[in-house]
């Protein structure tokens, strides 16, 4: 029995002062609108109302039943109505998740305007590089690289970036017309993932021709901004992808070489758990993010990876 509809119907009977008034205006037959009274007075063991052809009574358990009946209902209207508010508003706690490099350099800068945006809003923001269960951890939406954890998710492709060979004006000047192959490692700074100490190597292909350069310079890091302060201080090369480096490139702090040739891709995706519906908040962070990135590049946010258990990515028709 569904008791909530059952003290709906109840409460509706009393208010109409007939079981086919009440059946009328809640759209029902007479005879269910009779059921399911008297299912709800066996459920109560109390008889409710007592009746006849012409009135209606309140017995006194009836008396004692119908005003909490009304405030039941008041409360589970005002609940309903303040749930759709609620998802329609861009308001609340939103948990983001991000790498530090993408935090540090593109997003966290940026997040004020956001907030600014939506006063209701109200963000926290981890950090890490070892991917956390965006459900374990409560996330609402997490930026990821390439791919997802084993869960069910749905990833928003945001960015696709390439890697550049960069360096400061003066470094890249010494160099001359100097070429992949010739390209003294030595001069190479290198970034490594954490717990390896191993720099990841380059990748270059013009045409048929494949360059691996593994670096050996000076300075090697496991973080992407603290290889772009020591390129900008003349150490020396870097392999970066170009969205970290866009505003140095463009202030000329950083200059670029063999923009010729063809490097390695990493595509920036905003993963959520699966869901019948976004939420407000949770659409507005992903809307706000090709502002972040550059838009030229990105790919169309509208696609969708769902990714799950021992599942490949699959684009969603």
């Amino acid at each position: 029995m569904d008791k909530l509809w059952a003290m709906e119907v109840f409460v509706r009977v009393m208010e109409c002062g007939s079981f086919s008034r009440a059946a009328e205006s809640l759209d029902l037959a007479n005879a269910t609108v009779t059921s399911s009274l008297r299912n709800l007075e066996k459920h109560l063991g109390v008889t409710l109302i007592q009746r006849n052809t012409r009135h209606l009574r309140l017995t006194e358990e009836g008396e004692l039943f119908l005003p909490t009946c009304h405030e039941i209902l008041k409360s589970v209207a005002q609940v309903e109505s303040d749930v759709k508010i609620h998802a329609t508003e861009i308001a609340g706690l939103l948990r983001v998740e991000a790498p530090f490099a993408i935090g540090q350099t593109l997003l966290c800068p940026m997040l004020p305007v956001l907030a600014r945006r939506h006063p209701g809003l109200s963000i926290a923001v981890n950090l890490t590089n070892e991917p956390h269960n965006l459900i374990e951890r409560a996330t609402d939406v997490a930026i990821r690289m390439d791919r997802v954890e084993d869960a069910d998710l749905v990833a928003y492709p945001i960015y696709k970036a390439h890697y550049i060979v960069c360096g400061a004006p003066t470094t890249v000047a010494r160099l001359g017309q100097v070429t992949p192959q010739k390209l003294d490692p030595r001069i190479c700074m290198g970034l490594f993932k954490d717990r390896y100490q191993t720099p990841n190597h380059w990748t270059l292909t013009k045409a048929d021709e494949q360059v691996v350069i593994r670096p050996q310079g000076a300075l090697n890091f496991n973080n992407t901004q603290a290889l772009i302060q020591a390129a900008l201080q003349e150490v020396g090369l870097i392999y970066v992808l170009d969205v970290f480096v866009a505003d140095a490139l463009e202030q000329g702090t950083l200059t670029q070489i063999f923009p010729d040739w063809q490097t390695g891709v990493r595509t920036f995706h905003a993963v959520t758990v699966k869901s019948r519906f976004a939420s407000p908040k949770v659409r507005a962070f992903i809307d706000f993010l090709p502002e972040i990135f550059d838009v030229r590049r990105r790919p169309d946010i509208k696609n969708q990876v769902a990714v799950g258990p021992d599942r490949k990515k699959r684009r969603s028709p």
